[in-house]
């Protein structure tokens, strides 16, 4: 695993906090958006939380389809909650 390149600062290790509970928000959109790899958000809540509240979301995330989006594409798309060209 690599080291992340700097130290974020508050408000942005706040935000990726807020992204990270988010069902709808993915690894890929918090990786796009802030150029952190699903282990530096991983690594990221470990330090940013108590530790039963990172258990908590390791839970809630560990398999979720909602986290990534390939698997998201699809389901949306059939539920027809999204179009195409509105896709993250």
């Amino acid at each position: 695993m690599k080291k992340l390149k700097q130290k974020p600062s508050a408000e942005v290790i706040n935000a990726v906090v807020r992204l990270a509970w988010h069902d709808y928000t993915t690894f890929e959109a918090i990786e796009k958006r802030f150029g952190l790899s699903e282990p530096e958000v991983i690594r990221l809540m470990r330090r940013a939380m108590k530790p039963s509240s990172f258990r908590l979301w390791r839970e809630r995330v560990s398999g979720r389809k909602t986290k990534h989006r390939k698997l998201i594409e699809g389901h949306l798309r059939k539920s027809k909650q999204i179009k195409d060209d509105e896709l993250f």
